[in-house]
């Protein structure tokens, strides 16, 4: 896909209102807050060696014409303070498996193999209404190591050049979810709802595109400055710069 297109798709989601997922009052709340995105672990295949290509399209690396396999989805989502307001400039990493159920992780390759087309890792910087893009494909189980997962997607907040919310999100509906161990460690049942996403089929989409949306509610609130830093920060940083150690 061409890279006009690819931002003309961008824009063309981020304006029809793929990311109006709806968000619930959770119980002891303030009034008007919305239910916290729950923080999920960041698992060991975090890329320890970033590839080349680090945009928000996973489907192509760098010059490449062949895209990688899957089910081609469209992510969507806010950035969110628990009140509802945009975190702008936040730095959203993701990183999932390929169809094949790899990582690019040097450790984290299944005994499928790789798909050597798939970017694995993906980022970008949320603009003034906290929303972020990605084109990735929809997620696969998958078993490395002897562990066996349900599918989703491992997501890093970042700002101010440190990590300060991780979390995963999920297929809704997946027949893995209540086996995963991650996800049964979300005792809140509004909580486990809010990582849960719907994976909805792209009108005349002739490539069969899906559509996702993920809106992130960080776990407190903070104030933003004028020049777009954070006044104290959000959970514990995991890391101090753009790219992780180890």
């Amino acid at each position: 896909m061409a890279l006009s297109l690819i931002y003309t798709n961008r824009r063309r989601f981020l304006q029809t209102g793929a990311l109006g997922a709806a968000m619930f009052s959770a119980p002891g709340l303030f009034a008007g807050e919305l239910v916290r995105t729950p923080t999920v672990g960041e698992g060991p295949f975090y890329p320890d060696n970033l590839p080349l290509d680090t945009d928000n399209d996973l489907l192509l690396l760098n010059d490449a014409i062949t895209p990688a396999v899957g089910e081609i989805t469209h992510l969507t989502g806010r950035i969110l303070t628990a009140t509802g307001a945009p975190v702008r400039n936040a730095f959203v990493e993701i990183w999932q498996v390929d169809n094949q159920g790899s990582y690019i992780h040097t450790g984290g390759a299944s005994n499928e193999g790789r798909d050597s087309n798939f970017q694995g890792y993906g980022r970008f910087l949320t603009n003034s209404k906290g929303e972020y893009y990605f084109r990735t494909i929809k997620p696969v189980p998958y078993g490395v190591g002897g562990v066996s997962r349900t599918p989703h997607i491992h997501f890093g907040i970042s700002k101010n050049g440190q990590r300060i919310f991780t979390t995963q999100m999920l297929i809704n509906g997946h027949e893995m979810n209540e086996s995963d161990g991650l996800f049964r460690n979300v005792k809140d049942p509004l909580a486990r709802k809010s990582i849960l996403v719907d994976f909805a089929p792209i009108q005349d989409s002739k490539l069969g595109e899906l559509a996702a949306n993920f809106d992130i509610v960080l776990g407190r609130t903070v104030e933003e400055l004028e020049d777009g830093t954070l006044k104290g920060g959000i959970g514990k940083p995991v890391f101090q710069s753009v790219r992780r150690p180890g």
